[in-house]
């Protein structure tokens, strides 16, 4: 079940199509969450964050386009980062938001440092969790966490790779070793989560990532965006997990380079310490959020 219901439920129009958007509480202080993916709706974003709206902060959260319960379309032209930039700003007006303070995880944080760069007045405070804003970085990463499967193990991921046959047993396998390391370590995967997955739209995902967590060959493969976060100044939280994929180099890289940030490393904990470690997770951003309310 949910943390808690939302308060309010709406569709905002984006360009022809509509999406869904959800809202938690009626604090002054808005926490605007963009949900990792792509391709997958909010729900393991939105109830673990929704908490906060019991501390005063409304918090708000929306399906993007071809996910969750807002309109799927067919047409692939729609699946660009620069898209998915203005459908952020579309429902941050839409829904009179004002100046939020900006949360993104995963994916969300390529889309939040791409939108905190597009509408740099538009925000108050940023958080990545989870994130990486170098992409050819990350993939180096990725490798190397592979590498701790073994060479006969990587050898077979990239032979597979190269002909183009994902759907191998032996291939998913090593996928499923790989998501339980540094996915998720939680013996049982909370309901939201398995919500957001199993609802999952791949079209997106393959468009803008590629075909699983560990394989880039989307649009964003030669994504860099690190030699322009000195131009984001407001205050930014920094979140990772220690067995993350998207490792504690990455989330290095984003700290270094941003003007006015702080980091946080959760020792147990993977690509999602607010389900992880939820108490360690909401005492640090609660924190951070509020020394900057107002």
């Amino acid at each position: 079940m949910p943390y808690r219901q939302a308060d309010e439920i709406r569709r905002v129009a984006v360009h022809g199509h509509e999406v869904v958007t959800y809202s938690f509480g009626s604090g002054d202080e808005v926490l605007f969450c963009l949900n990792g993916g792509p391709g997958l709706g909010c729900d393991y974003v939105r109830d673990a964050h929704s908490r906060l709206a019991d501390s005063g902060y409304r918090v708000v959260a929306f399906d993007q386009l071809g996910t969750g319960s807002s309109d799927r379309p067919t047409d692939a032209g729609l699946w660009t980062l620069e898209r998915y930039v203005e459908e952020v700003e579309i429902v941050r007006t839409a829904l009179n938001l004002g100046k939020v303070h900006l949360l993104g995880q995963s994916w969300g944080t390529w889309l939040g440092i791409e939108y905190a760069l597009t509408y740099p007045d538009a925000f108050k405070t940023l958080t990545l969790a989870n994130g990486a804003a170098n992409i050819p970085h990350l993939v180096s990463e990725l490798e190397r966490l592979r590498a701790a499967l073994g060479p006969e193990t990587v050898a077979m991921m990239q032979r597979h790779e190269a002909e183009g046959t994902l759907d191998h047993p032996e291939y998913k396998g090593a996928i499923e070793i790989l998501n339980y390391r540094h996915v998720c370590r939680l013996q049982v995967w909370p309901e939201a989560v398995n919500a957001s997955l199993g609802n999952w739209n791949m079209a997106p995902y393959v468009a803008i990532q590629g075909p699983n967590e560990f394989c880039y060959t989307g649009s964003i493969k030669d994504w860099n965006r690190v030699p322009d976060l000195h131009r984001i100044t407001q205050p930014a939280l920094v979140l990772c997990g220690l067995h993350d994929e998207l490792t504690p180099a990455c989330a290095r890289l984003m700290h270094q380079a941003l003007p006015d940030s702080r980091i946080k490393i959760f020792q147990n904990s993977a690509h999602l310490p607010f389900w992880e470690e939820p108490d360690a997770y909401f005492e640090v951003l609660q924190g951070f959020l509020d020394a900057h309310r107002g």
